[in-house]
């Protein structure tokens, strides 16, 4: 979209977001904004450490900001059950399916399937469904 930024952004007071990955990079930046822009933002993050980080980090950064970490591991679809089960609203407005890995070695998610498609498919698939 040529032109847009970040101030084309609505007003999301009010809305609930669940940024997945939104620990670093493009997620955290997503999170950032959707806390300026007034919603309250649940950080699902593999790391409790970097998670409970980020959430700081935003809350120090954007005035009023309400960010807070879940524990989200896409490569076990146990622990997507488990987010699920323990979201504690009743509503969600935004999901932004971001996490992901990329060109890692062979390996396997803790259900057994390839780490690359459990993860950046089969991970986000049951959260979302």
């Amino acid at each position: 979209m040529p032109g847009w930024n970040e101030k084309a952004v609505p007003d999301q007071s009010g809305r609930i977001a669940v940024v997945t990955g939104a620990n670093s990079g493009l997620g955290y930046v997503v999170a950032r904004e959707l806390a300026r822009k007034g919603a309250r933002v649940i950080l699902a993050c593999r790391s409790e450490a970097r998670g409970n980080a980020a959430a700081d980090r935003i809350v120090g950064e954007v005035p009023g900001a309400i960010a807070e970490f879940a524990r989200l591991d896409l490569g076990d679809l146990g622990s997507v059950r488990e987010f699920a089960e323990s979201y504690r609203y009743d509503y969600l407005d935004l999901l932004v399916d971001n996490a992901g890995v990329m060109a890692l070695p062979y390996g396997t998610t803790a259900d057994g399937f390839e780490t690359q498609f459990g993860v950046n498919h089969l991970g986000h698939f049951a959260l979302t469904g």
